[in-house]
């Protein structure tokens, strides 16, 4: 730990810097309405009889923080009457002062709750006054941060935004039964107010290194352009998706696993909810302060392959069965390096994310770093019901691999710092509309066979595991999936479909970034 690698000296400037305590600091602004909306309302309005499937509903609040990146241009492009504040803490205090103003109200409705449509209006604004001021948090960070700063601003960021959904939900649910309601969302309301004086006391982004764009089609346009056009645009892009991929396959669906396996909701509970969340802040806290400390590519190497090498927990779990000892520590040495990839990961994504172009980036790198845990839970649930827990699990370690391939082409192994700021390397050329629509549907047919033959070989494995004497028939699956019959084949066709579009437009945008303007 004390070899020429490690910089500790880094790690107290940063610790002492005004740029990390104020990112830090806002992140607190953060967390707080996503504790609100995601837990504190559903868990008030139960206790108000409200009926289930109306609280249900209130669920779909938590989507602008999943399409902020529809009006995160809007935040490079325009700039507020506030010139002291710079562009992003100017955008902060704006959304700070509409969250207050959003749930003052809501003590008020504590007394009328069956005025749903309000408090359901309330609460999609406060989400989306939540999910704008994220994107002027996030893209302040990419601004104000220096290098050596971010890997512990991260750690931290994360740490204070956990504790702040843990504050505006759990902590105020038990306050509400001490006191009530109605005091609780005024005190929610008023931690606002220190948030504000951090904001206007917050140091300010030096100005001349930030050229905000001149249009809001350059500010809508060129984000995408500015990164496609970049040396191994494209292989970033793959490994801001492969780096997680093992982590979120195999996290997906562990609380199932583990009753599956014939754990009691006691044990899943400790394990989930106490020992992974405590080491999922741990690792996210530690992993920024040695990123710092050791350097961006020698953390992405050593996290990367310590988030692997955790699965193998669950293979013995699902070898050797119910074992409390056994879970408890495969369970908190997942969370523990899930939390050190993870605060490493962030940093990358800090410096990929170019300054003038820091909302509208960084909101769409966020989303991108969020799909793999998003679209998990369905592949997963396939694979499983054909291969096995433990088969899965021992999938989920290879599938890691190509992640550490793809972070050696920008990082090599042995490098302190990874290769992402180098210039294209390309030469252009000339691209008409019709190529340019010729390549997307070309990368859409590939994707279109690569994602059906993937399909069709689960449904293969799963046939032949129920039938071992049986012919293995790829044929059918296939067929099944072109003539789907059931809901459950029209869900796996739509999914195919929409990934080949997805990928279509990456080719088509991609070749038009790399063409002759």
């Amino acid at each position: 730990m004390n070899g020429p690698h490690f910089s500790w000296r880094s790690v107290w400037l940063a610790l002492r810097s005004r740029r990390t305590a104020a990112v830090s600091l806002l992140s607190f602004s953060s967390g707080l309405p996503l504790g609100l909306v995601w837990i504190a309302i559903p868990t008030w309005l139960a206790r108000e009889g409200v009926d289930i499937r109306i609280i249900g509903l209130f669920t779909l609040a938590q989507a602008p923080w999943s399409f902020k990146f529809l009006w995160s241009p809007l935040m490079d492009r325009f700039a507020l009457p506030l010139p002291r504040l710079g562009r992003k803490l100017g955008w902060t205090l704006l959304w700070q002062v509409a969250l207050l103003l959003c749930i003052v109200p809501l003590g008020g409705l504590s007394f009328s709750p069956d005025i749903l449509w309000i408090i359901g209006s309330l609460t999609l604004a406060i989400a989306f006054a939540s999910a704008s001021q994220d994107i002027a948090i996030d893209a302040y960070a990419v601004e104000i941060l220096e290098p050596d700063e971010q890997g512990v601003a991260v750690g931290a960021r994360i740490a204070i935004y956990r504790a702040a959904m843990f504050v505006a939900g759990g902590l105020t649910i038990t306050l509400a039964g001490l006191w009530s309601w109605p005091v609780m969302f005024a005190v929610l309301a008023l931690l606002f107010v220190p948030m504000m004086a951090v904001t206007l006391l917050a140091p300010k982004p030096d100005a001349d290194r930030i050229h905000a764009p001149a249009t809001l089609r350059q500010a809508v346009w060129e984000p995408f352009v500015g990164f496609l056009s970049k040396r191994r645009a494209l292989e970033l892009l793959a490994f801001v998706v492969l780096y997680k991929l093992a982590d979120n396959l195999a996290g997906s669906l562990v609380r199932p696993f583990l009753v599956q396996v014939g754990f009691n909701d006691f044990d899943v509970g400790v394990a989930t909810a106490t020992i992974g969340l405590a080491a999922t802040l741990i690792g996210t806290f530690i992993g920024g302060m040695l990123t710092t400390a050791m350097g961006l590519g020698h953390a992405l190497w050593t996290f990367g392959a310590l988030q692997i090498l955790s699965n193998f927990g669950y293979v013995l779990i699902a070898e050797i069965g119910v074992n409390r000892p056994l879970m408890y520590g495969a369970m908190g040495f997942e969370s523990l390096t899930t939390g050190m990839g993870t605060g490493a990961f962030s940093v990358l994504l800090l410096r990929m994310t170019q300054k003038q172009f820091s909302a509208t980036q960084y909101a769409l790198f966020s989303s991108l770093f969020a799909l793999p845990r998003i679209l998990a839970g369905p592949v997963t649930g396939v694979m499983v019901d054909a291969v096995g827990w433990s088969q899965f699990f021992w999938f989920t370690i290879a599938v890691g691999i190509p992640g550490l391939l793809m972070l050696h082409r920008f990082a090599p192994l042995g490098a302190r710092e990874p290769e992402i700021e180098t210039p294209a390397e390309i030469h252009p050329r000339r691209m008409s509309r019709g190529r340019l629509l010729v390549r997307g549907l070309l990368g859409g047919v590939m994707a279109f066979a690569m994602a059906a033959l993937a399909v069709a070989l689960l449904e293969a494995v799963k046939r032949q595991r129920l039938a071992p004497l049986a012919d293995f028939d790829l044929y059918a699956p296939i067929m099944d999936l072109f003539l789907p019959a059931n809901l459950s084949d029209w869900l796996s066709l739509f999914g195919v479909t929409l990934f080949s579009l997805v990928f279509a437009l990456a080719t088509a945008a991609t070749a038009f970034a790399r063409s002759k303007k």
